[in-house]
């Protein structure tokens, strides 16, 4: 190794053994709970504060978001699987699980656009009431999150049909598979929350 290479792996890494882009990615999702902690207290602070419907037990289906929460989470399985065979050098199988992620984040998007135009049609707008405004706001944040981490994944996947996309890239897919891991986790806060906890405060 030439001292120019040496040099260059020693700025990769930080004091703490861990890559730089890695830490950079990790402080952005410390940044993006406080965030979204921020949303959710909020959503919290006024639930149950409705002074006109129409009310999240009228609209809410638990057992339509329970299927799109399925789908959510089995992509951060394939994210597992796609980092896994991008680690050992599995070009057919790092194609298929870095399609299969992006495709069922999409399929959880088309979800959550059928629940909006429901909830439009039924009266529901961002200034209807407080539960509109704090319930849109929150998940149409979240939903932009995942809309950035499908493309993010799409453009994983385009290089690794062009064969740019191998072990020694392993960590680019590792990073990409943090942010998506963080916007599942959040939509399971999100889902307990927003959906098994609707009954709370009528």
């Amino acid at each position: 190794m030439s001292q120019g290479e040496a040099a260059a792996l020693d700025h990769e890494y930080t004091t703490t053994g861990q890559p730089s882009r890695k830490m950079l990615m990790w402080a952005f999702i410390g940044s993006e709970c406080m965030f979204f902690g921020t949303l959710i207290t909020t959503y919290l602070v006024y639930h149950g504060h409705n002074v006109q419907g129409p009310y999240p037990k009228d609209l809410l289906s638990v057992p339509f978001i329970s299927v799109t929460t399925f789908v959510l989470l089995m992509s951060s399985l394939m994210m597992v699987l796609a980092l896994s065979a991008v680690q050992r050098g599995q070009k057919k199988w790092t194609r298929v699980y870095l399609f299969l992620t992006p495709f069922l984040g999409m399929i959880f998007l088309g979800g959550q656009v059928i629940e909006f135009t429901h909830f439009a049609h039924s009266g529901l707008s961002l200034s209807r009431n407080l539960f509109g405004s704090t319930f849109f706001v929150l998940t149409g944040f979240h939903g932009a999150h995942v809309t950035v981490g499908v493309i993010w994944l799409l453009t994983l996947w385009v290089q690794s049909l062009r064969g740019k996309l191998g072990p020694e890239h392993s960590l680019t897919v590792e990073i990409a598979g943090l942010y998506w891991h963080f916007v599942d986790v959040v939509w399971v806060v999100l889902f307990t929350v927003i959906y098994l906890m609707q009954g709370v405060h009528t």
